[in-house]
């Protein structure tokens, strides 16, 4: 498979990344309530635009990847959810594909990025990956919660970036 197939739910469409999101995408990921869990900065345009790119490579090289998730009532794009194959500099690797989300701050709280991982690993389970890994700060409670509800457990933890994350398995 080379891009990414459309995944529905009862308020939510996830599709393959466009060149029209980027604009979305960039002002997402400039909102503190965005990078402040994620990394801890603001990503500037041309970083988001590769980020944009590095998915769509992704579904052409391994057949899985992310996808822009977008509120079914106006089409309008609320964040990123998927598989991502980062090669981070974490010792030792991860041996599987790495699940990360995000998530529009104006959406947060309501279930969506629930809605959206559930969709995402119920394409998972229907025989395509195993298992999965997600990266997540000490200190992102949210994402830690969302987390353990869809199924990860910790493993252990790693230093990235200068930073403690914990690194969890499902």
């Amino acid at each position: 498979m080379s891009h990414a197939p459309r995944l529905d739910t009862p308020r939510l469409v996830l599709e393959g990344h466009r060149g029209d999101d980027l604009d979305a995408l960039a002002a997402m990921w400039l909102d503190p309530a965005v990078f402040g869990g994620i990394g801890g900065r603001p990503r500037p345009r041309e970083e988001v635009w590769i980020r944009l790119l590095r998915s769509v490579g992704t579904w052409t090289m391994f057949g899985y990847g992310s996808w822009v998730v977008r509120n079914r009532a106006g089409d309008r794009v609320i964040g990123e959810v998927g598989l991502l194959e980062s090669r981070r500099d974490l010792v030792p690797p991860l041996a599987v594909p790495e699940m990360g989300w995000v998530m529009a701050s104006e959406v947060h709280g309501r279930g969506l990025a629930h809605e959206a991982l559930d969709a995402v690993l119920g394409w998972c389970d229907a025989g395509r990956i195993a298992r999965t890994t997600c990266i997540i700060a000490p200190d992102n409670a949210a994402s830690l919660r969302l987390a353990d509800r869809v199924g990860y457990r910790p493993i252990r933890d790693a230093a990235y970036h200068d930073r403690t994350v914990v690194v969890l398995e499902r």
